[in-house]
């Protein structure tokens, strides 16, 4: 137990934790507030019901989870809590705030195999086609989403690079990923021509004494946000005609799906995406459609041979 004459409260415990997420392992804002917003939520279940921390048994989990379902929470959702929470009274009995890890022979609930949505290079290309390039904002938005699905990226990968980020003798950009891990993403064939176009002609237009280096600006100069990409996103997708919702990463998946019905290697697309394990790439191979591959052109064309080629530059650089 702990040395403390007074044990920490769960608050307390809580704190500590999310700064040992946030300082040992380097987990983004975004996912820290994830992180206390699903413990708070468990811990406020077990206060009302006068369970102690300490006490927690396996048999309150699994209430707990059970409760959650029945009130309508997605089964990722589900998931994601169990993890976290597991995750929560091992780091405790790590450090010695509880005397033993109740959950540790507790399971995670298993995931239905959901594979990806994507849309069609068709829906890519009536996407594109929607921003009105007359207009400063109209380019941004059409470099923003070139790039969104040319490189792949995630919205905060978007949202966060500077102007120094862009390559033009690699036509790469440099983005911070998971964990602030930096990598070089690659932008197909499109991607580039509306990139300069918008640091030519677009973001001029919207710089302000506040826009210091941030890439993609809003129309007061700030910093695009991401929840002002995802409105963006939705908005353009309705008004190309696109069903369901459309959201950034739904570029995400349909670039890697399309790099894979393309032909290139499921290893290429994970340096690309900046996945730790190829095991989360390989779902990928499941959603390829063979009956798309002849689609397949303009947008990603030729980024597996500018990645050979990054490579062989960067092994002449090192020698």
């Amino acid at each position: 137990m702990t040395t403390n004459s007074v044990s920490p409260s769960p608050e307390e415990s809580l704190d500590r934790y999310l700064r040992h997420l946030q300082h040992g392992r380097g987990l983004s804002p975004h996912t820290i507030r994830n992180y206390r917003s699903d413990i708070s939520h468990f811990l406020t279940w077990l206060a009302q019901r006068d369970h102690q921390l300490a006490d927690l048994s396996r048999a309150d989990y699994r209430q707990y989870l059970a409760e959650i379902q029945s009130n309508g929470i997605v089964e990722a959702s589900v998931r994601r809590r169990a993890s976290t929470i597991r995750s929560f009274t091992r780091h405790l009995n790590r450090t010695d705030e509880i005397e033993r890890d109740p959950l540790v022979l507790a399971s995670t609930p298993k995931a239905t195999s959901h594979l990806p949505t994507v849309l069609s290079q068709r829906d890519i290309e009536a996407l594109l086609s929607v921003p009105d390039i007359s207009t400063p904002s109209g380019i941004r938005d059409r470099a923003m989403l070139e790039v969104l699905y040319g490189a792949g990226l995630r919205v905060s990968e978007l949202v966060g690079m500077r102007t120094t980020d862009h390559d033009d003798d690699y036509n790469a950009i440099r983005v911070l990923g998971k964990g602030d891990k930096q990598r070089m993403a690659l932008l197909g064939k499109s991607a580039p021509h509306w990139l300069q176009r918008y640091l030519r002609d677009g973001r001029p237009a919207l710089v302000t004494s506040k826009s210091q280096t941030w890439l993609w600006l809003n129309r007061f100069g700030g910093p695009l946000s991401a929840r002002a990409v995802q409105l963006s996103v939705r908005r353009y997708a309705r008004r190309a005609g696109l069903p369901g919702d459309v959201h950034p990463h739904l570029l995400r998946h349909s670039f890697a799906t399309h790099m894979i019905d393309g032909g290139a290697d499921v290893r290429v697309v994970q340096e690309l995406l900046g996945h730790a394990s190829v095991s989360t790439t390989q779902i990928y191979t499941h959603v390829s459609d063979a009956a798309r591959r002849d689609t397949i052109e303009h947008a990603l064309d030729g980024i597996a041979d500018l990645l050979r080629e990054r490579r062989s530059r960067d092994e002449d650089d090192a020698r």
